[in-house]
């Protein structure tokens, strides 16, 4: 479909577009520093942009020659996404910790690194792929420095800048590989001609290399080991909503474009062996899932707590990754949902906490049931389904995941998992 044409199933974009836009404006007013203004026009923005997406049904069009794609994959993620920034909008109405003097500027990022997330699910070309990774972590490394006042928002958002600077330019050296092998930046066409590309002699190395280089990008974004390093510092030190968007948020649209990249360009190799990226993905998903957990048991704030359950569940996620089938693909989708809702959760009570007792360390929240009984309840509910202790959500997310994965005939990893 050509550009002017594809503007019709473009709207939900140009209404983030547009409201991001009228957040800056009205914060330049002299009223808008004295209420939370700004914070309901994003809020009206996203629900725009929601009927804007149900209101198009479920459309499977290629946009603007090819260049990204709106079906009910990339319509799902943006759901998910556009409620977690309202959660966070919320969440960020309740902090003390943000500046009522920049949250015109906090709001309008906010909204804007939508535009990127929902490029990012869309994509069905490497460049735009590529753009929109680069358009949510440049606005991700401002949003996580955005307590401009704190050393340790400070230090979250420079790690942030520096691990995102060499992931990113790792993974387009790998993008230029994929076109240097194939001749087109087009994902549905590069699964075709990689396919082609491995049947010819001495290509193994070249096809290996520049999937583990997409990888270390795509691995940076979900925080998957061992690109997570950045994750730990950065959920401690970027103000608590944040943290709660990116925990989030910026991971469900790393797995959206994951499974674009990876679905599309990598599942039509019949010749899986002679690359071995699906025994890479496993091994990755058992040491992000194992590192994950035991690095969270010494840690005392809560914060950084949560960051480390955060690249565990990362690992669970990409059991469902190395499938790459229609089934594997369902599972991440249910339990993403689960996990939005689990972790949503636990920041809140982590913001409500931090508001009453001025901390995030683990023993702020001692005796808290005497003090608020429904904190203290909600708080061990969402980290039991964290767990997936049943009958909890977190449960059958595991459940539908594991059996996935014990389909696909991955005993190894399932037996990994269940130990986590």
């Amino acid at each position: 479909m050509n550009s002017i044409d594809s503007l019709q199933y473009f709207v939900p974009e140009l209404i983030v577009i547009g409201t991001a836009l009228l957040a800056i404006i009205y914060d330049l007013t002299p009223d808008s520093k004295h209420n939370n203004g700004t914070a309901y026009i994003a809020l009206g923005g996203i629900v725009l942009t929601l009927i804007a997406i149900f209101s198009a049904g479920l459309p499977s069009e290629f946009l603007f020659d090819g260049m990204i794609k709106i079906d009910g994959f990339s319509i799902y993620f943006k759901v998910i996404v556009l409620v977690t920034t309202a959660a966070t909008i919320i969440f960020s109405m309740q902090s003390a910790e943000l500046d009522p003097n920049t949250k015109g500027e906090y709001y309008s990022i906010l909204i804007a690194v939508n535009l990127g997330m929902f490029l990012m699910a869309s994509s069905t070309n490497l460049l735009i792929a590529y753009l929109a990774l680069e358009t949510v972590s440049i606005a991700s490394y401002i949003l996580a420095g955005f307590l401009t006042h704190n050393r340790r928002s400070s230090e979250a958002a420079f790690k942030y800048i520096i691990y995102g600077a060499v992931a990113s330019g790792t993974m387009l050296f790998g993008l230029s590989l994929i076109f240097g092998l194939t001749g087109t930046a087009n994902i549905p066409e590069i699964g075709t001609r990689l396919a082609e590309v491995i049947a010819e002699p001495n290509s193994h190395l070249a096809v290996t290399v520049a999937t583990v280089f997409v990888m270390t990008g795509l691995g940076y974004k979900i925080a998957s080991v061992p690109f997570h390093m950045w994750g730990p510092d950065v959920y401690e030190g970027a103000p608590i909503p944040v943290t709660a968007f990116l925990s989030v948020a910026s991971k469900a649209a790393g797995f959206a474009l994951l499974i674009r990249i990876f679905y599309l360009g990598f599942g039509q190799i019949t010749d899986l062996s002679a690359t071995n990226w699906t025994i890479l993905l496993a091994v990755v998903s058992a040491l992000t899932m194992t590192f994950g957990n035991l690095a969270a048991l010494p840690q005392n704030n809560v914060k950084r707590l949560l960051a480390y359950s955060s690249i565990a569940h990362g690992g669970y996620l990409l059991m469902g990754a190395v499938l790459l089938n229609d089934t594997g693909i369902k599972a991440i989708l249910f339990y993403l949902i689960i996990y939005l809702f689990m972790n949503l959760g636990a920041f809140f009570v982590v913001i409500l906490v931090s508001n009453r007792l001025g901390g995030e360390m683990i023993e702020n929240y001692r005796n808290l049931i005497s003090r608020a009984p429904l904190l203290a309840v909600s708080m061990a509910l969402f980290l039991f389904s964290l767990t997936g202790l049943p009958p909890l959500a977190g449960f059958s997310g595991k459940w539908v995941l594991f059996t996935a994965a014990v389909e696909g005939g991955l005993y190894w990893l399932v037996v990994v998992a269940a130990l986590n």
